[in-house]
């Protein structure tokens, strides 16, 4: 299956479903919006790294989300590809979707985000402006395994 086809099915059957010419022109806007639509006619599965997170990201945005969970979609990746998908989702954030994202790459999320969640075994240690929570004493100490200088 390429690239384009695997977006397609997601363009077609998930989200809202779309059976006809609008799931292909969907599936092109999202390939383009993820980096890969030179990538369109390549075989899904001889991606590397990077695409394939590119293609998860593309198969969601071929639903034309109002929400965008994102879980680890940083994670193994190259500082200059993570970089690169860092881009992508604040292009896509200032398209006006709201984005849930997960990672434990921290630098990452700091570059973006607007409001940080810090979690320890399903319990929020603080939530607020990234600066305040990564400053907190809690998050470090249970983060970092002792209180550091801030």
């Amino acid at each position: 299956m390429t690239v384009f086809e695997n977006v397609l099915l997601g363009a077609t059957y998930a989200g809202r479903g779309r059976h006809d010419g609008r799931a292909e022109a969907a599936s092109v806007t999202a390939l383009a919006k993820a980096g890969l639509l030179d990538r369109a006619n390549a075989p899904a599965g001889a991606l590397p790294l990077l695409d394939r997170k590119r293609l998860e990201l593309a198969r969601a945005l071929a639903t034309e989300p109002r929400l965008l969970l994102l879980d680890e979609i940083a994670a193994g990746l190259t500082e200059p590809e993570v970089e690169r998908v860092v881009e992508t989702i604040r292009e896509i954030r200032s398209e006006g979707v709201a984005i849930i994202w997960i990672e434990h790459l921290v630098g990452a999320l700091l570059s973006v985000v607007d409001r940080l969640i810090a979690m320890s075994v399903g319990r929020i240690l603080a939530d607020g402006d990234p600066r305040v929570v990564m400053a907190s004493s809690e998050v470090r100490t249970v983060y970092l395994g002792q209180e550091l200088p801030v």
